[in-house]
């Protein structure tokens, strides 16, 4: 035989157990570990796809409860507008009501001093009714005995 055919069969034997060696013991674990890396790759992008959705769906429940935090604000606001509005109302009423209370007494203030303004007048006028007759008369007046005069002369004038 040839060497050169003897060598090209040794490395044709020498090759096939290479790869009947590298198919049986080498390849399986290879094998198993791409798989198992595909798996994890796959587990990966499935847990980033569910951590999408979930932060979606948690983005669209913030933006809900915004929503109704936002609403509910809004209603405290026109209720604390509504609540202010009848304060002010109330006061202009209580002010309304006092300012007439006020009146009403300052009127009756005013009607009370003007009879006792009525009453000093009369007296005064009555006194002096009183001293112009007493010289008039030349004579003096007993006030005592002549008080019911001076009542009648008084409620005359």
């Amino acid at each position: 035989m040839n060497p050169s055919l003897m060598t090209f069969l040794g490395q044709m034997i020498s090759f096939a157990i290479l790869v009947w060696f590298t198919m049986k013991f080498i390849w399986p674990p290879l094998n198993a570990a791409i798989e198992e890396r595909q798996k994890k790759i796959a587990e990966g992008l499935a847990a980033a796809d569910s951590s999408q959705k979930a932060l979606a769906q948690a983005q669209q429940t913030a933006d809900e409860a915004l929503r109704e935090a936002r609403s509910k604000a809004n209603e405290i606001i026109d209720q604390a507008h509504h609540r202010a509005n009848q304060i002010i109302e109330q006061a202009k009423t209580d002010a309304v009501v006092e300012a007439t209370r006020q009146k009403a007494m300052a009127d009756a203030e005013i009607v009370a001093s003007a009879n006792r303004a009525r009453e000093d007048l009369r007296k005064q006028v009555s006194t002096l009714a009183v001293s112009g007759a007493e010289k008039l008369l030349k004579r003096e007046i007993d006030a005592n005995a002549h008080k019911a005069l001076l009542d009648e002369l008084a409620a005359q004038l």
